[in-house]
C-alpha cells in the first residue's frame, strides 16, 4: 500500500482531487473545472493523477466519486446528473487510461465514507450520510465500507416517499424521476427556499437569523422543513437503525437541525428510545473527495 490516496471528486462544475497522507492529512489539492465531456473527463484527470503522482508517490492508489453509480453487471454509468456520464463505462476507461486499477463510487457513498472514517461519526459502525444540497443523495457505510446493495442504489433516500404524509400535505409533487413524493421534492434546498419565499428561489442563506428577527414565511418554512426531516430520518431508523446520521450540503449548516430534528425523530420510530445521532459534517465540502480517497480503506 502508497503512503498516500489520491481522492477525486467529479462534480457538475469542477474536478477536484486530494492527496491523503497516513494520517488522513491532506498534502496536496487541485482543482479544475469539468470539461462536459466524456473524452475531455477522462483526459483532464489523467492530468490531474499524473501530476499528483509526480509529487507524491507514483503508486499512491486513486479513487473516484461520481453523481451516479456504476451498474455492478453492465459496468456502465446510471443515474447520473450529469447525464453524458450516462451509459459509459467510465470505471473500465478509466482504468485502461491509467493504467492501473481504480475505485468508483457515487458521490453520496464517499461523503458517508468521509464522514464515518475520520470524520463526524468516526467510531461508529453503522451510519448513513446525507446530502440536502440542491438535490438530495444518501449513502451508507456498514463497519467502514459502503453498502451498495443489488441495484447500487443503497441510500437512494431521496427517491423513497415522505412518510406519515398528512392530508394538507396532498397533492403530491411530481419529481424528475417519474414518480411523485419523493423526499428530494420536500427536502433539498431549494425545497426549502420555495417555501419561504416563493417559486423560483433557491438560497436558503440568511434564513435563520429571518426567522429568528420575526419572519413568519421564515419560521414557517423552517418548521415544515424539520417536521418533514424528522419524519425522513425517523423512518431511516426504523429500516437502517445507524448509530449516526450525517448532514452535508449547504442546508446541513442551519443549526436549528441538530437541536429541533432529534425531537420529531422520537416522535416516530418504534422504539422507546431513539439514541441515533444526528451530527453535522466534519469536514465539509471536502468530505466527497475525501472519501472518494479513502475508498482504498
Amino acid at each position: 500500500m502508497s503512503d498516500y490516496r489520491l481522492g477525486i471528486d467529479i462534480g457538475g462544475t469542477k474536478i477536484e482531487i486530494v492527496a491523503l497522507d497516513t494520517e488522513g492529512q491532506v498534502v496536496l489539492r487541485h482543482r479544475v473545472g469539468n470539461p462536459g465531456t466524456y473524452k475531455g473527463l477522462l483526459s483532464d484527470v489523467k492530468k490531474l493523477v499524473d501530476d499528483a503522482h509526480a509529487r507524491t508517490n507514483p503508486y499512491a492508489t486513486v479513487g473516484v466519486g461520481i453523481p451516479g453509480a456504476v451498474d455492478a453487471h453492465t459496468r456502465l454509468v446510471k443515474n447520473a446528473n450529469a447525464t453524458w456520464l450516462n451509459g459509459q463505462p467510465f470505471a473500465d476507461d478509466l482504468q485502461d487510461v491509467l493504467g492501473f486499477p481504480v475505485r468508483v463510487e457515487n458521490d453520496a457513498n464517499c461523503f458517508a465514507l468521509s464522514e464515518a472514517t475520520d470524520g463526524a461519526a468516526a467510531g461508529c459502525h453503522v451510519v448513513f450520510g446525507v446530502i440536502l444540497g440542491s438535490g438530495m443523495g444518501g449513502g451508507i457505510i456498514v463497519e467502514g465500507k459502503p453498502l451498495k446493495g443489488l441495484h447500487d442504489i443503497a441510500g437512494e433516500w431521496g427517491h423513497t416517499p415522505l412518510p406519515w404524509v398528512r392530508e394538507e400535505e396532498f397533492p403530491m409533487p411530481k419529481c424528475f424521476c417519474g414518480n411523485s413524493g419523493c423526499l428530494e421534492r420536500f427536502l433539498c434546498g431549494p425545497a426549502l427556499a420555495e417555501s419561504w419565499k416563493g417559486p423560483g428561489n433557491r438560497s436558503v442563506q440568511g434564513i435563520e437569523d429571518a426567522a429568528a428577527s420575526g419572519d413568519a414565511a421564515a419560521q414557517r418554512a423552517l418548521d415544515l422543513y424539520v417536521d418533514r426531516l424528522g419524519r425522513a430520518c425517523a423512518l431511516i431508523v426504523n429500516i437502517l437503525d445507524p448509530d449516526a446520521i450525517v448532514l452535508g450540503g449547504g442546508v446541513s449548516n442551519l443549526n436549528c437541525l441538530y437541536e429541533r430534528v432529534p425531537d420529531v425523530m422520537k416522535r416516530y420510530v418504534i422504539t422507546p428510545e431513539c439514541n441515533t445521532k444526528l451530527l453535522k459534517n466534519k469536514h465539509g465540502d471536502s468530505s466527497g473527495v475525501r472519501g472518494a480517497a479513502w475508498l482504498w480503506g
